[in-house]
C-alpha cells in the first residue's frame, strides 16, 4: 500500500507539474482581482462580484482550459523539452502521454459543459477558445512571430471573458490589456531564446532559430520602448492611485532588463531575464490592489 500511495502522489505530482498549477492559481488570483478592481461595476460590493456563481463559473471554465492548453502544449513539445527542461520533463513523464490526452478531453468537455450553465455565447468563446490554443500548440508556436503574438495572445484571453461578462469595454481595460500584452510578448521571444538549442534541433522556426539571437534582441528592446505607450497613458490620462509606482518600478526594470539582454549569451541568462519578466507580471497581478486604496477598503469592509 505505502508504495501504491508513493506511486499516486507522484503521478500527482507530474499532473501539477504538466499543467502548471502555480500558474492557474495565479490567473484566478488575477481575474478575481481584475474584476473587483477593474472591470467590475462600482456599485457591486467585493461579497458580491465573490459569490457570483456566473462569474465563478466562467473563471473555473477558464482555469480548465488553460490547464488542458498545459497538457496539449506539454504532449506536443515533448521531444524539444526534453533537450530544454530534462527535469522537468522526468517529472512531467511520470504520467503516460495516454492518460495526459484522457484528462486534455476531460478537462476541455468540463469546460464546455460548466460554460453552457451561463450562457450559450459562453460555449462559443470558450470552444474557440480550446480550438485556437490545439492550433497554436500543433503547429502556429513552430512559426516566427505568428507563435508569439499567438501565446501572448491565448494569455490575455481568459481576462476578456470577464469584461464580456461585466459589458465593460472602457478605455482604460484595454490600455492595461496592452502593457501586459508588451510583457507576455517580450516573455515569449525570451523563452525562445531560453530554448534555442531544442527548437533548432526540432526544426521549429522561431525568431532566434530563423533570424538569429542578435535580431530577437532589437525586437525585445523595441518592445521595451513600445510598452513606455501604455504606461504613459494610464500615468497621464487614468487615475491608476498608488500602482503608478509599480509601473515606476517595472519601467525601471525594463530598462534593466533592456541592457542585460544585449550581455545574455547563456541559457542561464536568458532563464533570468525571463524571471524577470514574470516577476512584472506577477508582481502587477498583487498591486491591482494599489488602484484605488479607498476602492480597496471600502470592499473589503
Amino acid at each position: 500500500m505505502p508504495k501504491k500511495s508513493s506511486k499516486l502522489l507522484l503521478k500527482l505530482a507530474g499532473l501539477f507539474s504538466v499543467v502548471r498549477g502555480y500558474n492557474i492559481l495565479m490567473i484566478i488570483l488575477a481575474q478575481y482581482l481584475a474584476s473587483i478592481f477593474i472591470i467590475a461595476p462600482n456599485y457591486l460590493s467585493t461579497e458580491e462580484i465573490l459569490l457570483d456563481v456566473n462569474l465563478f463559473l466562467l473563471i473555473l471554465s477558464s482555469s480548465l482550459v488553460i490547464a488542458s492548453g498545459y497538457i496539449i502544449n506539454n504532449f506536443y513539445d515533448s521531444e524539444k523539452d526534453l533537450i530544454n527542461r530534462p527535469l522537468k520533463t522526468h517529472i512531467d513523464n511520470l504520467v503516460s502521454s495516454q492518460t495526459k490526452l484522457s484528462f486534455y478531453f476531460i478537462l476541455n468537455l468540463l469546460a464546455v459543459i460548466i460554460a453552457s450553465y451561463v450562457s450559450f455565447n459562453s460555449v462559443i468563446f470558450f470552444s474557440i477558445y480550446i480550438f485556437t490554443i490545439w492550433l497554436y500548440s500543433h503547429r502556429l508556436k513552430k512559426y516566427a512571430f505568428i507563435g508569439n503574438f499567438a501565446a501572448a495572445l491565448l494569455a490575455v484571453t481568459p481576462f476578456f471573458v470577464i469584461f464580456i461578462y461585466y459589458i465593460n469595454f472602457d478605455l482604460v481595460i484595454f490600455v492595461h490589456a496592452l502593457f501586459l500584452f508588451t510583457i507576455i510578448s517580450m516573455r515569449e521571444l525570451v523563452k525562445d531564446l531560453e530554448n534555442l538549442r531544442g527548437d533548432f534541433a526540432q526544426n521549429y522556426q522561431t525568431i532566434p532559430v530563423k533570424y538569429g539571437a542578435k535580431l530577437s534582441k532589437k525586437l525585445l528592446t523595441f518592445s521595451s520602448v513600445l510598452s513606455l505607450i501604455p504606461v504613459y497613458i494610464l500615468l497621464n490620462f487614468f487615475e491608476v492611485g498608488y500602482m503608478k509606482y509599480y509601473f515606476i518600478l517595472s519601467l525601471l526594470l525594463l530598462l534593466l532588463f533592456t541592457i542585460s539582454v544585449w550581455y545574455a549569451k547563456k541559457k542561464i541568462h536568458y532563464l533570468l531575464l525571463h524571471n524577470l519578466l514574470k516577476f512584472i507580471i506577477v508582481f502587477g497581478v498583487f498591486c491591482i490592489l494599489l488602484i484605488d486604496l479607498d476602492v480597496f477598503i471600502k470592499r473589503i469592509l
